[in-house]
């Protein structure tokens, strides 16, 4: 496993309704097929759901909104659902920061593992998810039906 990049100077916390606009305009350009406005808000409202934002304060004070992970936690496992990074601010580490924030919370809450499906095609996440030492267990064939692409599976020990 390689070393983990040092992460930008981003602060972590969990997502408001105040959030929703630009987690969607995030939404929009990071996914083919993005979730909607009601299924954001129908995540934050569930007690296993979880949604952190990654911000950073810019040069006139102002604080940006540049990344979330949408992530479940169900008895002793965490399901990552979405990672999300604004264009502008990709190959910054804001990926990793919210990831490394969502499995630090599984670990707080004595999950033992974390799992994911990634898109096959999808080299950077995987690229991400692999330094994690997230490792591949199975295919889920279709899974991205749309397009007719196949998911992998990923797991992490805790």
């Amino acid at each position: 496993m390689r070393k983990l990049q040092e992460s930008g100077s981003f602060d972590v916390r969990a997502m408001t309704a105040a959030d929703l606009t630009r987690v969607l305009e995030i939404e929009q350009v990071a996914f083919r097929n993005p979730w909607s406005a009601d299924l954001l808000r129908r995540e934050l409202g569930h007690d296993w759901s979880t949604i952190l934002v990654a911000e950073e304060s810019g040069p006139r004070g102002q604080v940006n909104l540049v990344g979330f992970v949408i992530f479940w936690i169900v008895h002793d496992e965490l399901h990552v659902l979405n990672v999300a990074t604004a264009p502008e601010h990709r190959n910054r580490g804001v990926a990793r920061t919210v990831l490394e924030a969502a499995l630090d919370s599984g670990r707080k809450k004595r999950c033992t593992l974390a799992t994911l499906e990634v898109r096959r095609s999808n080299a950077a996440a995987l690229g991400l998810y692999r330094d994690f030492g997230f490792r591949p267990v199975g295919i889920r064939p279709n899974y991205y039906v749309d397009e007719g692409e196949d998911a992998i599976v990923m797991v992490l020990d805790l």
